[in-house]
């Protein structure tokens, strides 16, 4: 009795050390309700709008005619560096949308409102509701299985970095695997606060069924631009922002 008793006492701390190393790796938890380190910021920010936008520039260049959802024609075409990438397989969940959107604005998407859908932090899974976001805000939907996400990633961090006070910088990231979204992240020093979106709820809404997809969005909660040229660089992204939102970035 007392072997049996000795066995039974030592067997409840290996099966306790067993569960928890089970738990702690399994990846098929909600992205957004994770505890583990993240190196995303939390999104507690992104309903209150920039504190040091200026109200006189937070409009479109009234020169530039209205954006297309295309992002790519004109003579600034060949600006984006790399192509994009179908996101996810080709279910008819990623079927792109073929009817105007809610929100009013363009079939493309320039003029509408935010969609009305909430998503998690990835930090710290509070939900945050689109229509809440304050702009101005370029929003960048992106996925650590996406090479041109991953290669156009520093370059959101400068703006980010470069726009402190005038817009918000947030990430969206798609149809992902949480460790490997983290990884990413450290890997590339981004810090700007990102979105959870495992069943690409956004980019089914906005219709192109690409990635990356970067929406640029004005003060009154408004897209003003899509673009889906591939991988943006520091020029690019400062071009758009004045173009679309009316900001300079700063050097």
């Amino acid at each position: 009795m007392n072997r049996r008793l000795a066995a039974a006492l030592l067997l409840v701390p290996l099966l306790t050390a067993a569960g928890c190393t089970i738990g702690s790796s399994d990846r098929t938890a909600a992205p957004g309700a994770s505890t583990s380190t993240s190196p995303f910021a939390d999104c507690t920010t992104l309903t209150t709008p920039p504190s040091a936008a200026p109200a006189s520039t937070g409009s479109p260049d009234p020169t530039v005619p209205p954006a297309s959802a295309a992002g790519s024609a004109g003579p600034t075409a060949s600006a984006g560096t790399g192509p994009t990438v179908t996101a996810g397989p080709p279910t008819p969940a990623n079927t792109p949308a073929t009817t105007a959107p809610s929100g009013g604005g363009s079939p493309d998407g320039t003029g509408r409102l935010l969609p009305d859908l909430r998503f998690a932090c990835f930090t710290g899974g509070a939900e945050v509701a689109l229509r809440e976001v304050r702009g101005p805000a370029v929003l960048n939907l992106w996925a650590s299985w996406c090479a041109p996400c991953r290669k156009e990633l520093p370059a959101f961090q400068r703006l980010s970095d470069r726009m402190a006070g005038q817009a918000h910088v947030i990430g969206v990231n798609t149809y992902d695997d949480r460790s490997r979204a983290v990884s990413v992240g450290e890997d590339f020093g981004v810090t700007f606060p990102s979105l959870v979106d495992t069943d690409q709820r956004l980019q089914r809404e906005l219709a192109p069924n690409v990635l990356p997809v970067t929406i640029f969005v004005d003060g009154q909660g408004r897209i003003r631009h899509q673009d889906v040229s591939g991988a943006l660089d520091d020029a690019r992204l400062a071009e758009l922002v004045r173009r679309h939102l009316g900001l300079e970035v700063p050097a």
